[in-house]
């Protein structure tokens, strides 16, 4: 059989049509994957081995494409529950959290071993939705993940069940897969689903249910549409996956939901699989620097020298040795209004050192911090991309 005329679920990564892709895949750089629980889980409560091998090597070709790939996962209830003997049905939220502990073992050497197969490595970054959205955790994540992804790594995200509460009871990978994308100013955002996107209905449980293969705008007659449409094993449904979308449009990250059903759920989005897209606004950088320009109450300002400033206009991050004077009741990760040597506001952005710390490398050269605070901290006092120039 030629590979064109392969089904979908047949093909290898090798085969992949990228010419049939819509025109924002081709210039996707950084894409995020949230794969659901029922398609790495059969209804024993075993991982589905040979779906999640497929699956990375469609990752494995997408890499090799210089394309940078978060996952995120669910799963690690689900395995967990097998594996301690708890009855089916509703979990109580200790027994939820017990099960997560031990099946995030087993989910994240599932995902080494096969990254690995493909020189691949995996590398397992557990949060919960504070984590991305208090300014101090967030710069944190934030510089973990992008850090794993300049060296190559395949961050595979999940949230931290075993500590967290609410996330559990409401099945919120979805959103958080969301929120990872806006976090990691991605281009494109995959939620892989026993579903192949929003019908105009529930297609499980109404007739005459039409698919919708592009939403330009969530309006409330879109998010009417989303029913109770989970799994046995997702906590989840359309309406978290509308939530999603909401925040990761608005983000500036394109976002799509496709069946993950069937092996090389990527291949068959490569050639032409059905889908639901749902298109950003703006790009994520310039979403980004909004919310930072004007959705943030700045808690400081740092006063710059005539080079700082010139470098900034240039799109330089700002360094310590550029700032002459600081004021204000700032934290790691607060923004702070920068200005230059005439008073005036030039820019803000996320301040990556508290007031303290910051007080003592101003004016100084980024080598010389680890010897003045005793840990090697960030080169940038405000990094480029945690910046916005006015």
């Amino acid at each position: 059989m030629k590979p064109a005329e392969m089904k979908p679920a047949e093909m290898k990564p090798a085969e992949m049509k990228p010419a049939e892709m819509k025109p924002e895949w081709h210039s996707a750089k950084r894409i995020i994957i949230k794969i659901g629980s029922s398609l790495l889980i059969d209804e024993r409560g075993l991982l589905k081995a040979e779906w999640l091998s497929s699956l990375i090597s469609d990752i494995a070709r997408l890499s090799g494409e210089g394309r940078e790939i978060v996952l995120v996962s669910s799963g690690a209830i689900g395995l967990g529950r097998r594996q301690l003997g708890l009855a089916a049905g509703v979990l109580k939220l200790e027994e939820s959290q017990a099960a997560a502990s031990v099946g995030q073992i087993t989910l994240a050497h599932a995902y080494e071993e096969r990254l690995k197969a493909h020189d691949l490595i995996a590398a397992q970054v557990l949060v919960t939705l504070g984590d991305t959205e208090e300014r101090r955790r967030y710069l944190n994540a934030r510089g973990t993940i992008s850090t794993l992804l300049k060296i190559g790594a395949v961050p595979v995200v999940n949230e931290n069940d075993t500590v967290a509460t609410s996330e559990i009871r409401f099945g919120d990978n979805d959103r958080l897969a969301a929120r990872v994308a806006s976090m990691m100013t991605a281009d494109l955002l995959i939620l892989l689903s026993d579903i192949d996107g929003l019908y105009t209905k529930p297609p499980q449980k109404e007739e005459g249910a039409e698919h919708l293969s592009e939403v330009p705008e969530i309006t409330p007659e879109i998010e009417a549409m989303a029913g109770s449409v989970g799994s046995d094993y997702g906590s989840g449904g359309m309406t978290t996956k509308i939530l999603a979308a909401k925040i990761a449009t608005k983000a500036g990250v394109h976002m799509l939901i496709a069946s993950g059903q069937g092996n090389h759920p990527v291949s068959a989005l490569f050639e032409g699989g059905r889908h639901t897209w749902f298109h950003a606004h703006g790009n994520p950088v310039t979403s980004r620097k909004r919310w930072i320009a004007g959705g943030l109450e700045s808690c400081g300002e740092l006063i710059i020298d005539e080079g700082a400033a010139t470098a900034l206009q240039r799109g330089k991050s700002l360094l310590p040795a550029g700032i002459t004077s600081l004021s204000g009741d700032f934290g790691r990760g607060d923004v702070v209004i920068i200005r230059d040597p005439e008073g005036r506001e030039v820019a803000r952005g996320l301040c990556a050192y508290g007031i303290e710390d910051a007080a003592k490398i101003i004016g100084r050269h980024s080598k010389e911090i680890s010897a003045l605070l005793g840990y090697q901290g960030r080169a940038a006092m405000i990094h480029r991309d945690d910046m916005v120039l006015l």
